[in-house]
């Protein structure tokens, strides 16, 4: 195998869920292959380089197999190499985003179930004195 589809082959790495949404990350300018926009329909080859973000992440990797079928993870992680400042990178944020999470205030964010049952009953309240 020379060649296969971008989309197919984020899918096929496990970088994405499904293709569609391998598709639609590559249509959002979220995977650049040889520093450069793409689409999806691109072919890959052995020893390009792909930006990849997902979520808060960003991945540089460079493809090491080709494959155009979804193999378990194990198999997966052989078809690229992610270079060490990526993985630098990538350590850094989780971390900062570890420490974020650490200083917000307890009870901020989303209701917790206790309160969303004090909130619906203040609300049904509210409602039956109207």
């Amino acid at each position: 195998m020379q060649k296969i589809r971008l989309d197919k082959w984020l899918w096929a790495a496990r970088f994405f869920k499904t293709r569609s949404l391998a598709t639609s990350a590559i249509n959002g300018g979220k995977v650049h292959l040889n520093s450069q926009r793409t689409k999806a329909a691109k072919e890959v080859h052995i020893e390009d380089e792909l930006n990849v973000r997902n979520g808060h992440h960003e991945r540089t990797v460079i493809v090491r197999g080709l494959s155009d079928q979804r193999r378990p993870a194990k198999e997966a992680v052989l078809l690229y190499e992610e270079t060490t400042e990526s993985i630098a990178k990538r350590e850094q944020n989780t971390e900062l985003y570890r420490q974020a999470a650490a200083l917000r205030p307890r009870g901020a964010g989303r209701p917790t179930k206790k309160q969303q049952r004090e909130i619906h009953k203040f609300v049904r309240k509210t409602d039956d004195d109207s």
